[in-house]
């Protein structure tokens, strides 16, 4: 189900200069940010909570899962490249689970780890404030990254599809309409977050079995979808 050289040039595509600017602008943009609030405020486990899930959980993890899924097969439909790799004789499933596992590491990792250093600095993960934070970072980029690869198999305009459930959907409509929030992998990895917090730290509209439930769902619906879509797409350039 994993191919290494698929991997390499997905790896190589997602991380070429361009991308690997913005995908370090964020995390390194939380750590001054956390950085300066602890010089000025000091340790405080409430307003650690509050730019953790402010900033890193509801912008930073779903910008970096739209830069990664979308980018690890995107380009290469839209430059016609993917045909190349579709001519090899490589499953298709093969395909979508290895650029997944690709997307899915680079989100994590610029992601996951800036969360757990920045919730350290803001107040020494008192209250699990970090570790609680970093496994909400780390299951919304699973469930980010299949999502977003699903994107960029089925649509050109991905990233700006992307772009608007991050931050129009998730930010906007998840923090004035209530019904949304339901609808929300930010909500649904809060609630693992609010399982490993203190209480009363971290808060989430959705139940922890169902957040579970969808998390998985989505992923791995998401994931069988974008490889029954580039089944079609090899079908209609043979035509």
């Amino acid at each position: 189900m994993y191919n290494p050289t698929v991997a390499r040039l997905t790896y190589r595509a997602v991380l070429g200069r361009r991308r690997a600017a913005i995908l370090f602008i964020l995390p390194a943009l939380l750590l001054f940010i956390a950085g300066a609030v602890r010089m000025f405020n000091g340790a405080d486990d409430q307003i650690a909570a509050d730019l953790l899930g402010g900033f890193a959980i509801a912008a930073m993890v779903p910008l970096i899962g739209v830069i990664a899924g979308t980018g690890s097969i995107g380009p290469e439909i839209d430059d016609g490249s993917i045909v190349y790799l579709l001519a090899k004789p490589v499953k298709r499933s093969t395909i979508i689970f290895t650029k997944l596992i690709v997307a899915i590491a680079v989100t994590m990792a610029f992601s996951a780890i800036p969360t757990l250093i920045a919730g350290f600095i803001l107040n020494g993960n008192g209250q699990q404030v970090a570790i609680a934070y970093t496994v909400a970072a780390l299951v919304a980029s699973i469930a980010y990254s299949a999502l977003f690869l699903l994107l960029g198999t089925v649509s050109r305009h991905a990233v700006v599809i992307g772009l608007i459930y991050a931050l129009v959907w998730e930010a906007l409509f998840g923090s004035l309409v209530p019904g949304a929030r339901t609808l929300s992998v930010q909500q649904w990895a809060l609630a693992l977050a609010e399982k490993t917090a203190g209480e009363g730290l971290i808060g989430s509209d959705v139940g922890l079995p169902l957040a579970v439930s969808l998390l998985a769902g989505v992923t791995v619906v998401a994931t069988w979808y974008a490889g029954q879509k580039l089944r079609v797409l090899k079908l209609a350039g043979e035509e």
